[in-house]
């Protein structure tokens, strides 16, 4: 069955409603269109603290606001709960999971990125990532599941497994949970247990590549370094995972350009977290396909200078789909980062460039305003790096630690939400305390 436009105006449909999908319909609130937002989730999800409702830092429902209340007020949109399926750009429609169609005059993909395991799904079950709370609820699980069973345990060795906790990947993410759950096992779970020490559990960062923070300048990535260490994580670098299953991984080491000799070990482990790589929803390479548009090793699709697709202008795709750059006036083309502020920006622009289009108007490039990086690492330790009119601004410890709340806070979607993370870190500050540690299914997922 084919869904037409709610009326004869325009009809923009917009797949997701993370930051880039947000912003765009967001973009078309007073335009004289019609705007269908359909996402597989009921809810927009802000993706920088989900790794506090992982270690139980934060309640689900503080980072995460229902779709269709967001778009209450902006009576040009349409929200709908589905899965999208299939594109046919020749039909302008969109297949969705129930078998219906929904016809387009203009298009915006902001579907977002998923795991990437580099070729080894068969990782996932014992190494899930994060990028929904469902990921986040599992992950909870087994933090806490593991200390739970450890208790139980006689095993000296089994407890040593369960008490065992690596991350893969030390980009933000991995970072963050690296600290975070360092804090876990030294001050939340102090005096709780009667057979085990938390406190003596090991938390190892694992990264293949030589830093922490790549992406960061070295001085900071060194702060970040010297910041995990202080808080008893072990961070391992230069350390390439070879296999992962249900009790532990396999690390191996060497073989660089220094001419170190090749080694291999294994770290026994009953809870693994995957931080380590990220690819486009498989929906960019369907897109593709339907397209004839070239997608890159990750499974972004190229888009032209205004992010659209090639020969198909009535499409734009955004966000950690796209692969796209950042064309500022008199300087060569760059990489735009998969980072939030970079998606937003692209929802913005590909719905002013919509706009633009009906208006009789030539597109715009799309011009990214980088601001700078910023990681938290735990209690009173973070890193930023700020890009200003005068220069790069960089610095560590407890400042850029209050820097890193009230701008996080500052973001997140709705009043209350920010008043409710706010009272939950200055609670968490003074008593060490994580409200959030209920696991509804021991064995399962949780659900809250």
């Amino acid at each position: 069955m084919q869904t037409p436009s709610p009326s004869a105006r325009p009809h923009v449909v917009i797949i997701g409603c993370g930051f880039g999908g947000l912003e765009a319909a967001r973009k078309l609130q007073r335009a004289d269109v019609d705007v269908t937002v359909i996402d597989k989730t009921n809810h927009h999800l802000f993706q920088p603290l989900l790794y506090q409702v992982a270690t139980a830092g934060l309640a689900a429902p503080s980072i995460a606001a229902p779709v269709r209340a967001l778009f209450r007020k902006q009576a040009n949109v349409t929200t709908l709960l589905a899965e999208v399926t299939g594109i046919d750009p020749a039909a302008r429609s969109i297949r969705l999971g129930d078998g219906s169609d929904v016809s387009y005059d203009h298009l915006i993909v902001a579907a977002g990125a998923t795991h990437s395991y580099f070729g080894h799904d068969e990782w996932s079950g014992a190494a899930p990532g994060l990028k929904t709370l469902a990921d986040a609820f599992e992950i909870r699980r087994r933090v806490l599941m593991s200390f739970e069973t450890a208790e139980t345990t006689a095993d000296p060795e089994r407890r040593r497994a369960l008490l065992t906790f690596v991350v893969i990947g030390a980009g933000p993410t991995g970072v963050e949970m690296a600290g975070t759950l360092a804090e876990i096992a030294k001050h939340t779970l102090a005096g709780e247990f009667r057979r085990i020490d938390p406190g003596s559990a090991q938390v190892l960062l694992v990264e293949g590549g030589p830093r922490v923070l790549q992406a960061m300048p070295e001085s900071l990535s060194q702060k970040a370094l010297e910041q995990l260490e202080k808080l008893g994580v072990e961070v391992r670098l230069n350390a390439r995972v070879t296999a992962i299953d249900d009790s532990g991984l396999e690390v191996q080491t060497g073989g660089g350009p220094d001419g170190a000799p090749v080694q291999s070990y294994r770290i026994p482990s009953s809870c693994v977290v995957w931080a380590a790589g990220v690819a486009a929803s498989p929906l960019g390479r369907m897109l593709g396909a339907a397209t004839g548009v070239e997608c890159d090793r990750a499974g972004r699709i190229k888009v032209e200078p205004d992010l659209s697709l090639a020969g198909h202008p009535e499409i734009s795709v955004v966000g950690d789909l796209a692969a796209a750059m950042s064309h500022a006036p008199g300087k060569p083309p760059k990489p735009v980062p998969g980072v939030s502020p970079g998606a937003k920006q692209a929802g913005r622009a590909a719905a002013a460039n919509i706009l633009r289009r009906l208006a009789g108007q030539p597109t715009e490039p799309f011009r990214y305003a980088d601001y700078g990086n910023l990681a938290t690492i735990g209690r009173n330790s973070a890193v930023v790096d700020l890009g200003t009119p005068f220069g790069p601004l960089r610095f560590s410890g407890r400042l850029a630690w209050l820097f890193w709340l009230f701008a996080h806070a500052y973001f997140l979607i709705g009043f209350r939400n920010r008043v409710v993370v706010m009272w939950d870190w200055a609670s968490a500050y003074w008593s060490f305390q994580r409200n959030a540690r209920v696991v509804a299914d021991v064995q399962g997922r949780s659900e809250s």
